[in-house]
C-alpha cells in the first residue's frame, strides 16, 4: 500500500495515456495518488480525474507560487476560496514561495502563501509547501502563521540537514522523490539522520524522474526507485519503508 503524496497526473503531459499511467501505478502497489493544484485552469481536469478514479485519486486546492501574478492573483485566490467552500479537499497545496523563476513577485507570493495557510487552518487541512531558493522566506512566514493546527509536507525537500530539522519543527513531513537518487542531489548524504517517521514518498510526476529515468517524463510507478534508494539509505527492508511512509501520509492527510 504505497502513497504518492505529490503527482500532477492531470497535466498535459499525461493527456494521451493517463489510464495506462494510473494502471502502471496501481500495478506497482500505489493505492493513493495525491494531486496538488497549480491554478484555476487545471481544476476541471483534476475533478474529472477524481470522478473517473474515486477510489485512488485525492485532490488538493491551492495556488502554486510560480502562478502568483499581479494581474491574476486576486481572481486566482478567489477561486481557491470558492473551491474550498464548495467541496472537500485533502490539503491546501501546493503553496509556498519560489524565487528561482521570479523574485519580483516575492511580496505577492508571501501574501498568497500566508492567506492559504490561514485557509488551511480554517478548514483544518494540512498544507503542501513548494520551496525553491526560499527557505528563509518560507520559515519566516511559517513562524508568523504558526499555531497548533499547522501541519503538512515540505514537498520535494532539497535543503540541508539543518533546514530539514527546522521544517520538521513546524510539524512538517519531508516529501522525498526522485532527487534522492541523483548523484548531485545531496540529501542522500544526511537523510539517515532524519527519523523515517518524518518522511513521505512522492514523485512530482511528470517532473524530476528518478535514476534511471532521469530526463524522461516521470510517473507515479517510478516511486519504486525512490523506495529502493530509501531502503539503502536507512538500511531497512522496502516493506518497512512503504509501511512507515504510508502511515506518515495518513497522519498528515487524516485518511485511513
Amino acid at each position: 500500500m504505497i502513497t504518492d503524496t505529490h503527482t500532477h497526473l492531470y497535466v498535459e503531459e499525461f493527456g494521451q495515456d493517463i489510464d495506462a499511467v494510473i494502471a502502471r501505478g496501481l500495478e506497482h502497489g500505489i493505492s493513493r495518488f495525491f494531486l496538488p493544484s497549480i491554478d484555476s485552469t487545471y481544476t476541471t481536469s483534476m475533478i474529472d480525474l477524481e470522478e473517473k478514479y474515486p477510489d485512488c485519486i485525492y485532490l488538493m486546492m491551492g495556488l502554486h507560487p510560480t502562478h502568483v501574478k499581479s494581474e491574476s492573483v486576486e481572481s486566482e485566490m478567489a477561486h481557491v476560496r470558492d473551491m474550498l467552500a464548495q467541496r472537500s479537499f485533502v490539503a491546501v497545496g501546493e503553496i509556498g514561495i519560489d524565487l528561482y523563476w521570479d523574485k519580483t513577485t516575492l511580496d505577492l507570493q508571501i501574501q498568497a502563501f500566508s492567506e492559504q495557510i490561514r485557509l488551511a487552518q480554517q478548514y483544518d487541512l494540512p498544507i503542501v509547501i513548494h520551496c525553491r531558493e526560499a527557505f528563509e522566506e518560507i520559515f519566516e512566514v511559517l513562524t508568523q502563521e504558526n499555531n497548533p493546527k499547522l501541519r503538512g509536507i515540505f514537498h520535494c525537500f532539497t535543503g540541508t540537514l539543518e533546514q530539514a530539522k527546522r521544517a520538521i519543527s513546524f510539524n512538517m513531513k519531508l516529501g522525498i522523490g526522485g532527487v534522492v537518487t541523483f548523484k548531485n542531489g545531496k540529501i542522500d548524504q544526511f537523510l539517515n539522520q532524519i527519523p523515517l517517521k518524518h518522511i513521505v514518498l512522492e514523485t512530482d510526476a511528470p517532473y524530476l524522474a528518478p535514476v534511471p529515468y532521469r530526463g524522461k517524463r516521470n510517473e507515479s510507478a517510478y516511486i519504486s526507485e525512490v523506495i529502493d534508494k530509501l531502503a539503502l539509505i536507512y538500511n531497512l527492508p522496502q516493506q518497512e519503508i512503504i509501511a512507515v511512509t504510508t502511515e506518515n501520509a495518513s497522519f498528515i492527510f487524516n485518511s485511513w
